[in-house]
């Protein structure tokens, strides 16, 4: 079972999106994977990993891995962002992290949490999300 594993960092967390995923290269390659414009470009160059890419987060592409969750073409989000530099798309960033509560995506932020996605069980399994929020529409 393919997942649709979006990736994304902040300039100052690329390095350690960087490094998680070299260390889960393996695994990412059995999955579809999505980016954000320079994250993405970083990963396929470092990686081999074929990369689908959005445009860069400030120029639109958190808005696009948004509606991409919203339209249920995105399984998994892991979003290193960097909690003590301010961006000037914060809006947008505040925007992709609520929608992917409201939609129920599994949302790793960190490398713990990530670590914890990837080796679920449930990673190779289908899995029928449900959102008390959008089942309720």
């Amino acid at each position: 079972m393919k997942k649709k594993i979006a990736l994304v960092a902040h300039d100052g967390r690329k390095q350690d999106l960087l490094e998680w995923v070299k260390f889960n290269v393996g695994t990412l390659r059995e999955h579809e994977l999505y980016a954000t414009g320079t994250t993405g470009q970083v990963i396929a160059e470092e990686t081999g990993l074929d990369v689908r890419r959005f445009r860069s987060g400030p120029l639109g592409g958190d808005m696009q891995l948004g509606a991409a969750i919203a339209e249920d073409k995105l399984d998994i989000l892991v979003f290193f962002w960097d909690p003590m530099t301010p961006h000037p798309h914060d809006v947008d960033v505040k925007a992709l992290l609520r929608i992917s509560v409201l939609y129920n995506i599994p949302t790793a932020c960190n490398r713990s949490t990530a670590d914890f996605v990837i080796s679920s069980p449930l990673l190779k399994e289908d899995y029928v999300r449900t959102s008390r929020y959008v089942d309720l529409q």
